[in-house]
């Protein structure tokens, strides 16, 4: 096993050692937990035997800063990225990739064919494989599980799930041995606390030592029509108390882009950084936008020297590299950011403020899902730095002190098939495939699987039944 700086825990010890073993894995864990280390033991076997790994991400923004980070550690020249739209190094011995590049390679259209594209891989990373469960993207991870082929190991990321032992029987079942790792391990815990507009000098314990709702908080008053679009933003409040009780660095997660930006405007004015800290921002913006001259007067360089910033996929990808490092020094003390940013991306904090725990999709407001929250909250809390992560929810008049405590409470959501065969999905498979093949790999998703293994309690009954009536 490669030796890393420090001593494993044992749920990464048991990943890493079944990744010796010539086996895939599915390691389940909570947000922070260190699953990339695992991911870094894969890279560093790929390296040793000169074979080749495919790191697969969700976001372009996620294949990115590994991109970088991977380039720095084990040097550029061995460091490949492909995003679709960005084309670098693409037959180095580590190649980051967004995974809808990992699935078109394994159709073999637009990279070349399978055998070239998979030449020398001996291992995929598919981080963050949870993202099955979107419903939009979700049949990508499924469709590139099915077409991997079986030489190569999957080393499969994913946050807390309910069923990650299903998936694993799957993935055994389509793919080759595999096994699980599963923990709900934190290595900081999280404390929740609420803020109530009515007491907003103050953040109010969500839940009381018993793990009940604290009776102190109040629900939101209902507010309608034109008073609603007038009704005072509690931001600085919620940003003055957690600087008051020593809880930044904060992520403020927040479902809009726009929003981002007014939040971190109407914060500029608070005093959450020194003089000193002021001058190590300016120095470093200055060195970065030298290397970077197309930022130069972006209009949120003020903001950056006031200690605050946005994140959001609005904003030009260098610009939120230079988020990322700034936060990462403690030098930026709030990032109001969207939901992408839980996804991955390398942002320790002490805090996280969730704005919300209801979102506005296309079919009206819904409440955030248990895992969804999850992974949110589970950014708050910095390895080695924290004894503990603080994560606050800001009352709204769209959701009540209960279902909050109800969503904190909540286990992980289990994975959920999206698989949908489309037009573009079967005509890729005909290039390759007979239609009795192509039929034979639809047939291997994850929801036919799922459907297969809720049948069994049934065709028993069916069977008892049978019985019964035969035997009369």
């Amino acid at each position: 096993m490669y030796e890393f700086p420090f001593e494993l825990d044992d749920f990464q010890k048991e990943a890493c050692n079944y990744i010796d073993n010539g086996k895939s894995v599915v390691v389940c864990a909570p947000t922070g937990a260190g699953k990339t280390v695992i991911a870094q033991h894969a890279i560093h076997r790929a390296l040793e035997d000169n074979k080749r790994i495919f790191y697969t991400t969700p976001l372009k923004a996620l294949s990115n800063q590994k991109y970088y980070d991977f380039g720095e550690k084990y040097g550029h020249e061995k460091v490949g990225l492909l995003t679709g739209d960005t084309s670098i190094n693409r037959n180095a011995q580590i190649v980051v990739m967004t995974t809808e590049v990992f699935r078109n390679m394994l159709y073999g259209t637009n990279f070349g064919s399978v055998s070239d594209n998979m030449k020398e891989v001996k291992y995929v990373v598919l981080d963050e494989v949870h993202y099955m469960n979107d419903e939009q993207r979700g049949t990508v991870w499924e469709e590139s599980i099915i077409y991997c082929p079986t030489n190569v190991q999957i080393i499969a990321l994913s946050a807390t799930v309910a069923n990650a032992d299903e998936l694993t029987d799957w993935i055994n079942t389509v793919h080759s041995k595999t096994e699980l790792v599963n923990t709900d391990f934190r290595p900081v815990p999280l404390r929740f606390y609420y803020f109530d507009s009515s007491q907003p000098t103050k953040l109010l314990p969500l839940l009381t030592p018993s793990g009940q709702l604290n009776k102190k908080i109040k629900p939101e008053k209902r507010v309608y029509g034109r008073k609603l679009q007038n009704k005072k933003s509690y931001v600085k409040d919620v940003i003055k108390n957690l600087q008051q009780a020593d809880m930044l660095p904060a992520i403020y997660f927040t479902f809009s882009r726009k929003k981002c930006d007014e939040q971190m405007e109407k914060c500029a004015s608070l005093d959450l950084i020194t003089k000193g800290e002021r001058a190590q921002i300016q120095q470093f913006i200055d060195e970065y936008i030298a290397e970077n001259p197309h930022l130069y007067n972006n209009k949120h360089i003020e903001y950056l020297l006031c200690g605050v910033a946005s994140h959001h996929a609005g904003l030009l990808p260098a610009w939120k590299n230079l988020v990322e490092k700034l936060f990462q020094k403690g030098l930026i003390k709030v990032v109001f950011a969207t939901e992408t940013l839980a996804a991955g991306i390398n942002m320790p904090a002490r805090s996280t403020v969730i704005s919300s725990t209801s979102k506005r999709t296309d079919s009206g407001h819904r409440m955030l899902t248990a895992s969804e929250f999850l992974q949110m909250s589970g950014r708050a809390g910095r390895r080695g730095m924290d004894e503990v992560g603080y994560v606050t929810i800001v009352g709204t008049q769209f959701q009540s002190p209960e279902e909050v405590a109800e969503l904190v409470l909540s286990d992980a959501n289990p994975l959920e098939s999206r698989f949908s065969p489309s037009y573009s999905m079967v005509l890729n498979l005909l290039q390759r495939f007979s239609l009795d093949e192509a039929k034979e790999l639809i047939l291997k998703s994850f929801g036919y699987f799922s459907a297969g293994s809720r049948m069994q309690p049934l065709l028993k009954v069916k069977e008892q039944i049978n019985n019964e009536i035969t035997s009369r």
